[in-house]
């Protein structure tokens, strides 16, 4: 992947999780959990590429906004994803 599709990548995860933010502001959980399995999906049979796109921007982005507005993350987010985000946040905190 080049640089060019490697940032593309990036800004579309950007929008991936930009709008399953919008889902949960809207109280359209369905929605967000289908964003969800279907993020998982992708990082479960993606590239590494597209694993770390789904790592560092879209579970980060929307973990992060709901940590900010005290969501409850265990309800949405599947197994694989899950297990990514707690080694996020063990890896900030020594």
């Amino acid at each position: 992947m080049n640089q060019h599709q490697s940032k593309n990548l990036y800004r579309q995860m950007q929008r991936f999780a930009d709008a399953t933010k919008i889902f949960i502001i809207q109280g359209n959980i369905a929605r967000a959990k289908k964003s969800f399995a279907i993020a998982e999906k992708l990082f479960e049979t993606g590239s590494n590429e597209m694993k770390n796109a789904i790592s560092n921007v879209f579970l980060f982005s929307v973990s992060s906004f709901m940590e900010l507005h005290h969501c409850n993350i265990k309800n949405l987010v599947p197994k694989s994803l899950d297990s990514e985000y707690h080694k996020q946040i063990n890896s900030c905190y020594p």
